[in-house]
């Protein structure tokens, strides 16, 4: 049994956290496996969307398997792992195609990390989200980690959950935006994911990857980071010509993503 099963239909691409008997903690290799997906999709390509959700309906992702950090001892473990970590995230980012966090249950740790750095949220009712580290490992989190998550909920909230080791439910992920939508039960959150990506498979592609991007320049570098190159690229597009005539000739446009 794959621990990250992938799987693509239609135009909609499924990364499945497979690990149900263990709440779905994540192994190294189902990290790196899930930044491979990301970095080897591209923008021409059929697949137009990533649903990142986890199997057996209990909990998105339950954080790291804490069994793999029992052989830490030398401080170059513990950087190579939160600097391995950062590039997962950074891979999950920057996916060209819209990245869709189906979360059904506990999302935490790890987990809520990958959550973080997809595009869009949907939950369940059950939603348990957060970083209770102080409480469990001990461990921290990194720069970059902490960086996103202060963009997605504002530092004064990361502060106070991670001291107090409190997780967030739905309604107040929902009004925080952390998710954007509460839906009533997995087999719910996982038909609107679908409908959502079903959505996003109709729009511009390079439309879609350069908001992604400047976007994460903009949280990374501040406001003086530049987007030409992106400009550029959307401008002088053949998608950009072709939505000049597709709207002057009151016409669909067919989106090529070059």
């Amino acid at each position: 049994m794959d621990e990250l099963h992938y799987e693509v239909q239609g135009s909609t691409a499924y990364a499945t956290l497979n690990r149900p008997e263990a709440r779905n903690a994540l192994t190294f290799g189902m990290y790196q496996e899930l930044a491979r997906i990301c970095r080897e999709i591209k923008l021409d390509s059929d697949v137009k969307a990533l649903i990142v959700t986890g199997a057996g309906g209990k909990a998105f992702a339950a954080g790291t398997d804490m069994a793999q950090f029992r052989d830490f001892s030398e401080p170059q473990q513990a950087l190579e792992y939160e600097s391995t970590m950062d590039q997962v995230l950074r891979d999950i980012e920057q996916c060209p195609v819209p990245t869709i966090a189906a979360i059904t249950g506990a999302c935490t740790g790890g987990g809520a990390a990958i959550a973080a750095a997809c595009d869009i949220r949907i939950c369940d009712g059950r939603l348990k989200f957060g970083f209770p580290i102080a409480r469990t490992l001990g461990n921290c989190l990194s720069i970059g980690n902490l960086n996103r998550m202060s963009a997605l909920l504002g530092p004064g909230r990361v502060r106070e959950i991670i001291l107090t080791a409190r997780l967030i439910e739905a309604p107040e992920a929902f009004s925080v935006g952390l998710v954007s939508q509460v839906l009533p039960d997995p087999d719910a959150v996982h038909n609107r994911a679908a409908e959502l990506a079903g959505q996003m498979a109709g729009h511009a592609p390079l439309t879609m990857r350069a908001t992604k991007e400047a976007l994460r320049r903009l949280r990374t570098d501040g406001p003086h980071a530049d987007a030409s190159d992106l400009i550029v690229e959307c401008y002088m597009s053949a998608d950009f010509k072709e939505g000049i005539e597709a709207f002057l000739g009151k016409r669909k446009p067919e989106w090529q993503g070059k």
